[in-house]
């Protein structure tokens, strides 16, 4: 499977955090913390949007490092994405992203 699919499918090469980083944009890093900030109520600083992508080596957002439940069990089973779990379809943590976003559920079942 592509690197840059997260463990929950979502296609980290699109991320704002990940062009942010890789274009060493400080701009685009204020603009994504404000956003992220609101959407989950919680500080997040410019300094925190950097991130290379989930299962890449290198940088990654402090969710996305140490917080993200999802990656945390994928990792944890040793898994490459959600997409080779048994309980894919019915996980609450991964409903949370693959009930609002039907590409990262078919990225995951697809292996693309």
């Amino acid at each position: 499977m592509n690197e840059y699919i997260a463990y929950c499918g979502l296609n980290c090469e699109a991320c704002e955090a990940r062009l942010a980083t890789v274009n060493n944009d400080d701009a685009l890093r204020q603009r994504v913390a404000k956003e992220w900030s609101e959407l989950n109520g919680v500080e997040i600083t410019a300094e925190m949007i950097n991130c290379l992508g989930c299962r890449i080596d290198g940088v990654k957002t402090p969710y996305c490092e140490s917080l993200c439940p999802i990656r945390q069990c994928a990792m944890g089973k040793g898994l490459e994405t959600c997409g080779g779990c048994g309980e894919m379809e019915r996980c609450e943590k991964l409903g949370a992203i693959t009930g609002n976003n039907a590409d990262a559920l078919k990225r995951l079942k697809t292996g693309i």
